[in-house]
């Protein structure tokens, strides 16, 4: 992939309003009070362009790098912004590089600078000046087409244009006929009637296209459009959270693995923080993101060229549109919404959405039905004006004549290829996609990917995670040992038996304790040792909910633990004492693959201390030590570290396994310090300041193992049960041991005797011992991303329809290479979620059954579609083609007023009362159909079987309907043909809900109430039409002969049901 290039921020200028040109003249302009800030939004931007990093700290240091931006941002790099609601004092660039040598250089003082205005805050609000210079973090929206635009769109298709141009020739010729010539008979005066009646109905069509067309762009719109969310920021000295949309440029912005960046700006501090730019520079490498003075210092070597180059992706530019992958840290807003990076991009970049594979699919057959549409109105075209021209050698008609007759001949042959046409095929497909995703929110599936919607009713494996989909992802700390003497239990009826030891000997000394007694019971150091592992090695932090009361937000592991603090008798702000007097020297959050995160911190200035926790058996064989509370006589316990001997770990080892086959999850904290030499050892192998996780991941001492319970969610088993049934194999994947998923995997119904199988092992088998695995794996533990990602990927080549579940950065491979992804809408990542095709927004597997039965749902719609109007495109193009090349003065026996009437009710009306069918638990009855054809033969039996009853009714209603009915006007006929065949379709739509062979047609059809709206308009549009537009009018009896021949279309389809098919030599030729 190709760098994006540069885009400058005059690419955007249309999007916003400039101020007058008169003001950029003026290089002070930002030093009044309207800006009382150093920085224009046009010098803050280039410092995220992509230009050579050296270049932009350069440009950084000539504005006297984070000081310089923080003093003249009117901000601070501590408490962040604080509630601006007075003038703030201005400052001018000058003012800010006064003391500074060589920046003349590289600072244009007297650059004109096209000033890009902000909305226009009330003067009383807060941040107003800050708004009003440089705007909001929002993108202007994009302009939607008018119905106007959309009408005059829909009325250039090149065969309404032709039906236009022969509509107003035959309305001319009527006119003329009608005004233009003097007739001794007294006929009325109506031959511009049918004229202007095809252009009443071509209006009509245009009319309801382009207003489907309209409200499908708006609701595409709502869809599309970006959740808010929330991300970290420091204000008024307190780290909050706010909708992404309400940073403003001086804010502190948290850093965290998983984020997308949806700012500008400079790094104020950070952890081995790492960040993905390929999205915005097209370079695969992680780039390293150093602390400006650590970039300068290098920058500043004598060997710089040397050493740079070294370094070269080390920078501390954070940019929009990039991802966090490892680490934590600050920045410093400097550029937000239409002048970040990311913002000119997306606004250069925005383009019309892409169709579906299903739509594709659906215009490929719309070509080739009017491919073979416009060959038999061709050949219609030939012979009519073959038998016309052949009548004059009786005579020949006035000239006025034949072109009426010849453009009567045009207007029915045109007439057939704009009936016949399946623009609304394509319509129905997005129409039913808008739909199904609007009502899947209501389910709590936000569709980001319409093409998922179509996916994921063919999914055929669904790989889920544990925790917070299977889970309540609610964790609280049951049960734990501190050392090898004290045990705690929250709920001793509860966890009774999870301190005892199968082999009954005594693996915790004494009877295990209520968390509130463990402050009377542990050493005043361990307890502070024990305090601090907790509180200073986490990244979640304190909130407010909306009852007002203090919470912690964060990872639900550590919240459990941070409560579990809570429970010690600490409160939050002595977790904030603590946190605050930690020297914290290097953090290193929790990674997937080594499943542990550290933090190393500064006891004093001979001795330093890392603390570590993660999964129990890694931390468990990591130690070498273990703590042990001795208890003496005199009631004062004191404290002892010991060597961690065999009989210690098996004894450790034991409680881990017992509690994981009761599902908890096991959580080891361990701790190990260093003397000054074995730091600055470490310091040396490192890079930079930053040491090496390896280095530190050892040698520890075990500190205290916990037990944390997730229950699992309500219905969970029932819906594992509804995916088994529809023939959805299910998959969990997880990074619990083998003990803890086991049992879990049993609850939710997943395990019932298949393979469990830990990552480690999965990864190395070969692919043919694989291929006989995969089908009978049902659980895959202690389990990497990479593992997942392997699983995806070879379920994927053995032709399975894959669905996967992430939360976290970790899981953007898999969910990526899967054909739908699921993302978790309150627990995932920014990364996950912009990976994935599905967002979850309530975290439940109960959704993706209902995320699977709407897909179905969408799948048939289309089939329902398909076989109604094929069935009268078949029956109408054959109808119209027999009668008029049969008929003695080359007229169908359909006009087209007529025919445009029956082609707003298929390719609108239909469309409308098929799509809106809602899903039932039938669809959960039948397997998978990821292989299945467009139209598959139970379709074509239909299609067939109706076009030829339909024909047989219509043929006999024309050539024998005189005899039969006793009729003697022709015309009186012709009505009731029309009325017929109307009533044919209506009762054929009813035939065409129900698909599979299933008789009863009529089932749940009265909870449409789109059906039962859309057959009323239908049946008083046809009323009106027969009564007040046809040539003669139907009576009571006549109206019953119409009806009662459209319902023979019912049982007639019953009868097609019950004829067998065999797949395997009848089917039809399908189009895909």
């Amino acid at each position: 992939m190709d760098p994006i290039p540069i885009i400058h921020s005059s690419s955007v200028s249309s999007q916003t309003n400039n101020i007058n040109n008169n003001q950029t003249k003026n290089p002070d302009i930002y030093s009044n009070s309207f800006n009382p800030f150093a920085f224009t939004p046009k010098r803050l931007s280039r410092l995220a362009e992509l230009t050579q990093k050296k270049e932009r700290l350069l440009l950084l240091k000539s504005y006297g790098g984070l000081d310089g931006l923080e003093k003249g941002l009117h901000t601070n790099l501590q408490s962040g912004l604080n509630d601006e609601t007075t003038p703030l004092k201005p400052l001018t660039l000058r003012e800010i590089t006064k003391d500074l040598d060589e920046v003349d250089d590289i600072i244009d003082y007297n650059e004109q600078d096209n000033f890009q205005s902000g909305p226009n805050p009330a003067v009383s609000s807060p941040f107003y000046q800050r708004i009003k210079i440089y705007g909001t973090n929002i993108l202007p929206e994009k302009k939607s087409k008018s119905i106007f635009e959309l009408m005059w769109i829909a009325i250039q298709k090149k065969v309404l244009i032709l039906l236009i141009i022969a509509t107003i020739v035959s309305l001319g010729l009527g006119l003329y006929e009608d005004f233009g010539i003097k007739e001794i008979s007294n006929q009325p005066k109506i031959r511009w009637v049918k004229s202007v009646a095809i252009s009443i109905a071509i209006l009509i069509i245009v009319i309801v296209g382009s207003l489907n067309d309209w409200k499908k762009e708006k609701l595409l719109q709502k869809l599309n459009a970006k959740r808010d969310r929330n991300v970290k920021v420091i204000r008024n000295g307190k780290t909050t959270l706010l909708p992404v949309h309400d940073i403003l440029v001086g804010d502190v912005l948290h850093l965290e693995p998983g984020n997308i960046i949806a700012v500008d700006g400079v790094l104020i501090s950070g952890h081995n923080l790492l960040c993905d730019e390929f999205a915005i520079s097209g370079k695969s490498d992680a780039i390293r993101k150093m602390k400006y003075v650590d970039c300068l210092r290098e920058l500043e070597k004598e060997d710089e060229v040397v050493t740079f180059s070294r370094k070269s992706e080390a920078d501390p530019f954070i940019i929009s549109g990039s991802k966090v992958l490892k680490g934590v840290g600050t920045c410093l807003v400097t550029s937000i919404g239409v002048n970040s990076f990311f913002g000119k991009v997306l606004l250069c970049l925005r383009t019309k959405a892409g169709t579906t594979p299903l739509q594709e699919k659906l215009n490929d057959l719309a070509e080739k039905i009017v491919k073979l549409d416009e060959a038999a109105a061709l050949l219609m075209l030939i012979i009519l004006l073959m038998k016309y021209f052949v009548k004059f050698y009786k005579g020949v008609p006035l000239v006025t004549e034949i072109f009426d007759n010849l453009i009567n001949i045009i207007i029915s042959t045109v007439t057939i290829v704009v009936v016949a046409t399946q623009e609304g095929l394509s319509l129905a497909v997005t129409l039913a996609l808008a739909y199904a995703t609007t009502r899947m929110l209501k389910d709590n599936n936000f569709v980001r990917d319409l093409s998922a919607c179509e996916t994921v009713g063919n999914a055929t494996t669904i790989c889920t995670d544990k925790t917070g989909i299977l889970t309540q992802n609610e964790m609280t700390v049951v049960v734990g040992i501190i050392g090898l003497s004290v045990s705690f239990v929250k709920n001793a009826e509860t966890y009774s038996l999870a301190l005892k030891n199968e082999s009954n000997d005594n693996a915790i000394l004494g009877e295990p304790i209520l968390p509130q007694q463990i402050n009377s019971v542990l050493p005043r150091d361990i307890l502070q040792l024990l305090n601090e592992s907790i509180a200073i090695n986490s990244t979640a932090f304190e909130g407010e909910v909306e009852n007002g009361l203090r919470t912690f937000v964060g990872s639900k592991t550590e919240t459990a633990l941070l409560r579990f603090l809570l429970d010690l008798d600490l409160n939050f702000d002595n977790i904030k004492t603590l946190r605050d007097n930690a020297s914290i020297i290097q953090l290193f959050p929790f990674n997937s693959v080594r499943k542990s995160m550290g933090i190393v911190i500064k006891i004093n200035d001979s001795k330093w201390r890392f603390y570590v926790k993660g999964a129990s058996e890694i931390i468990l064989k990591k130690s070498e030590k273990i703590l042990k509370i001795l208890k003496s006589e005199d009631g004062i316990n004191t404290s002892s570290v010991i060597d961690l001997t065999q009989d210690h770990f098996d004894k450790v080892q034991n409680i881990i396994e017992n509690w994981a086959l009761q599902s908890l999850r096991t959580i080891g904290i361990a701790y190990r310090d260093f003397e000054q030499w074995q730091f600055e050892e470490m310091t040396k192998k490192g890079f930079g300041d930053e040491i090496s996780y390896d280095y530190l991941f050892y040698k520890l001492t075990l500190m205290s193992i916990v037990g944390i319970e997730n229950p699992l969610r309500d219905g969970v088993r029932e819906a594992v049960e509804m995916c088994v049934k529809a023939g959805v194999k299910v998959c969990m994947v997880t990074g619990d041991n083998v003990l803890t998923a086991k049992p879990i995997a049993t609850q939710c119904g997943i395990y019932t005797g298949g393979v469990i199988m830990e990552g480690s092992v999965f990864r190395d088998i070969p692919p043919e011992q694989m291929d006989r695995i995969l089908p009978k794996l049902q659980v895959l533990a202690r389990s990497s991303p990479e593992d997942k990602r392997i699983l995806v990927d070879h379920l994927r080549k053995l032709g399975e329809v894959v669905a996967v579940t992430g939360d976290g950065t970790d899981d953007v491979p898999a969910l990526k290479l899967s054909d739908i992804g699921f993302s978790m809408g309150l627990a995932g990542t920014e990364v996950a979620k912009e990976a994935s095709s599905i967002i979850l927004m309530d975290d439940n597997f109960s959704s993706i059954v209902k995320a699977i039965m709407w897909g179905r749902n969408v799948n048939d719609a289309v089939k329902k579609l398909l076989q109604f109007q094929l069935t009268v495109n078949i029956t109408i193009v054959l109808l119209t083609f027999i009668s008029a090349v049969l008929s003695d003065d080359q007229k169908p026996v359909l006009t087209a007023v007529q025919l445009l009437w029956i082609n707003l009710i298929m390719d609108t009306f239909a469309a409308l009362a098929l799509i809106t069918d809602p899903p039932t638990l039938d669809l959960l009855d039948r397997k998978p159909e990821s292989s299945t054809p467009l139209i598959s033969a139970d379709n074509w039996k239909m299609i067939i079987g109706q076009s030829i009853f339909q024909l047989v009714i219509t043929l006999v209603l024309l050539y024998a309907g005189k005899s039969i009915l006793g009729y003697e006007e022709q015309v009186q006929l012709q009505t009731v043909i029309f009325n017929t065949f109307v009533f044919l379709q209506i009762f054929n739509e009813i035939n065409c809900r129900r698909l599979f062979g299933k008789i009863n047609v009529l089932k749940g059809v009265f909870k449409n109430k789109f059906l039962v709206i859309i057959f009323v308009i239908i049946i008083c549009g046809q009323f009106l039409i027969v009564e007040f537009g046809c040539a003669a009018r139907l009576d009571r009896i006549q109206w019953v002969i119409c009806i009662s021949l459209g319902f023979l279309s019912i049982p007639v389809g019953i009868i097609l049901r019950l004829i067998p098919i065999d797949f395997g030599y009848t089917t039809p030729r399908v189009i895909r």
